[in-house]
């Protein structure tokens, strides 16, 4: 990583996914029987933890826990000790808090602070493999069984006929700070659907099959908002694993002040000073959520100011 890179949350994962060797079913068997290996035990996309934080599995009680499991999966290498996360979700939950030796089941993005990036990131990766291996059961093509290799980064349908491979997908949605055009410095914020009076945050949606991430910033703006923008800037990515995304943020300029909401997706949307954006974190509105690209977008436009 270069050393003016920041590490946004969700990101800077510090495993080796080591991709040449957990295809070897007997290496992965090793591993698993090594009491020196880690488990990383999760319930329905939570993370078990206790009062140190998500508890973090070896010897005799790992090997409990995986025995439960409905999947086991290799996440990586930490120096050469292996990484493995287990779904506990066929489980109650208090029978997998009390399995695993810990106190609670908690949403990875309410850590946020307590875990530093990389931590975070190693959670919200478990979270998102083991999620896929729930809902990728079945072929896609001919709705055959599908089963796990890989250490758990592919699965193969099990008719012969068929024998497709199956990868984790990934969801990529472009997030945008929208600039006003001139010098006004000013820039554009929403308030979406469902959330709360006064709300507001940058532009955001996803990419179409056959479109540019830039392509999908013209598109979600002239959708959403009625705006036709130029400049588009790749600002910097960040792993959302909420299931599968990866959000990528973008700075664009307006060619006009004029806005139309869709009203589906947007129910308002305005522009906004620096003046402004300082008065609304003066009276606690944070700028969008503190583990959000979002939030980095908009203190890096506060910033410039």
């Amino acid at each position: 990583m270069r050393t003016d890179e920041r590490t946004l949350a969700y990101g800077g994962g510090w495993l080796d996914r080591a991709a040449a060797l957990r295809a070897d079913p007997a290496w992965i068997a090793a591993r698993l029987s090594d009491p020196e290996s880690v488990l990383l035990p999760l319930w329905r996309d939570r993370c078990l933890v206790d009062g140190n934080g998500p508890v973090r599995l070896t010897g005799d009680r790992a090997s409990l826990v995986r025995s439960a499991a409905e999947e086991t999966v290799f996440l990586g290498l930490d120096e050469d000790v292996a990484v493995f996360a287990a779904d506990l979700s066929t489980l109650t939950e208090r029978a997998a808090v009390d399995l695993a030796a810990a106190t609670r089941a908690v949403d990875v993005r309410a850590l946020v602070g307590r875990l530093d990036p990389a931590g975070a990131a190693v959670q919200a990766y478990a979270r998102g493999l083991l999620l896929w291996h729930r809902q990728q059961r079945y072929c896609g093509t001919c709705g055959a069984p599908a089963v796990a290799g890989g250490g758990g980064h592919v699965r193969t349908c099990g008719n012969g006929e068929c024998g497709r491979l199956l990868f984790p997908r990934i969801e990529p949605a472009v997030i945008v700070l929208v600039e006003a055009p001139g010098r006004s410095e000013r820039c554009l914020l929403a308030r979406h659907a469902g959330a709360a009076e006064g709300a507001y945050s940058t532009l955001a949606g996803f990419v179409e099959v056959g479109e540019s991430l830039e392509d999908a910033v013209r598109r979600e703006l002239a959708e959403e908002a009625g705006v036709t923008v130029t400049d588009v800037t790749y600002q910097g990515s960040q792993a959302w694993p909420f299931p599968a995304g990866l959000m990528v943020g973008f700075r664009a300029t307006a060619m006009s002040e004029e806005v139309r909401v869709d009203g589906v997706e947007l129910l308002e949307a305005r522009w906004f000073t620096r003046a402004d954006l300082r008065e609304r974190i003066a009276a606690g509105r944070p700028l969008g959520r503190v583990d959000s690209i979002d939030h980095r977008l908009l203190g890096d436009w506060l910033a410039a100011g």
